[in-house]
């Protein structure tokens, strides 16, 4: 496996080769992070998607992009390989070092492998049931788990399957269903003993930071019956780790279709409820906004009055794209993209500035 991390200074180096504008680079987690990133959760399980997400990749970096996110569960596992594979050739050919990358991944869900000849069924059955890896008791709606062992699994197997000695970001993958399935108490107990054995794979180099990748939990308030509050998992965190604690970044929707995390209050703070972007980027933690086009949606077109408000813009995937990465306490709006012709298009939005927030604001009143 590649040894090393993404390291602020290795970051610093890609962007400053990178040719992008000012502000395209954002320092977060101690790193320097593109503002956009290409995520792999779309496609068919077969080698033609892998070969375009594997060229997507390296068209990302040409345009100054290193965030480069996955799962477990996506595509069967071939997500991950198509980006391990990508990334080891990007070293190989001399296009970026292991210092100047950033790569995320996710476990939680049970997947299967598309490239087992088992039935994913069976597969799933004999490898995680049957096996013991995830305990019954802890399996919330037929599909999830993050009993300490069943993860320690998981990461192992996305460290093959990457191909790397340390994930950057590892995320627990859609908590909100534990918390549709237990009790309050039983859900804290589970995340304790799911921090405690991420803090433990800090320790050990496997990952170097933790998070949460969420849909619903974020947005929704905390009368949700899948709220997930920032501030109760950051007292988790610290119940387990104090304040050296590796809980650092958050996933969530956020995109024209999908602004909630912008405008809505869904977090309790000290000072009474904010929506989860300032939630978020209150509290210190990296923000990864996915569907920032609403898997593709928002590149077919857009309101008139949408486009007019991104006139630097030359495409409707373009200014969607610029409205994602634009918000607030943003970090990174991903983009899943497995054609290299698309990726060189969305991620040539890198030699654009950001825009300002109070155009974005205006779009709401």
């Amino acid at each position: 496996m590649i040894a090393g991390r993404a390291t602020l200074d290795g970051t610093r180096r890609f962007a400053e080769r990178s040719g992008a504008a000012k502000g395209h680079f954002r320092e977060a987690m101690g790193l320097s992070l593109s503002s956009l990133g290409l995520g792999t959760y779309l496609g068919e399980e077969d080698d033609a998607t892998d070969r375009g997400y594997e060229a997507s990749i390296a068209a990302a970096l040409a345009q100054g992009v290193n965030v480069f996110d996955s799962a477990i569960n996506y595509r069967g596992q071939k997500s991950e390989r198509a980006v391990g594979r990508a990334i080891a050739a990007a070293l190989e050919g001399g296009a970026a070092s292991r210092e100047e990358i950033f790569v995320s991944t996710k476990g939680g869900y049970l997947p299967h492998d598309a490239d087992d000849l088992r039935e994913s069924r069976r597969y799933v059955r004999e490898t995680f049931l049957l096996s013991g890896l995830a305990p019954q008791a802890e399996i919330a709606q037929g599909c999830h788990c993050i009993a300490p062992g069943y993860l320690d699994d998981q990461l192992e197997r996305s460290r093959t399957n990457i191909g790397l000695e340390t994930i950057d970001l590892y995320y627990l993958h859609n908590i909100e269903t534990q918390r549709g399935a237990v009790d309050p108490m039983a859900l804290r107990a589970r995340l304790l003993s799911a921090v405690r054995f991420l803090e433990d794979a800090t320790a050990s180099r496997k990952i170097a930071a933790w998070g949460l990748a969420t849909w619903d939990g974020l947005r929704a308030p905390p009368e949700h019956p899948e709220h997930i509050s920032l501030s109760e998992m950051l007292a988790v965190a610290r119940e387990v780790a104090g304040d050296s604690h590796h809980f650092l970044a958050v996933q969530l929707p956020f995109s024209l279709g999908m602004a909630q995390a912008l405008v809505y209050r869904s977090q309790e703070t000290r000072t009474g409820r904010v929506p989860a972007l300032a939630a978020a980027s209150g509290l210190g933690l990296g923000v990864f906004g996915s569907a920032s086009l609403l898997q593709g949606r928002l590149a077919a077109g857009l309101p008139e009055n949408l486009r007019e408000a991104f006139p630097e813009c030359d495409s409707a995937a373009r200014a969607a794209l610029q409205f994602a990465r634009s918000a607030p306490g943003m970090t990174a709006s991903l983009v899943g993209v497995s054609d290299p012709s698309h990726a060189r298009d969305d991620f040539g939005l890198s030699r654009l500035p950001p825009a300002g927030p109070d155009r974005l604001l205006a779009l709401f009143g």
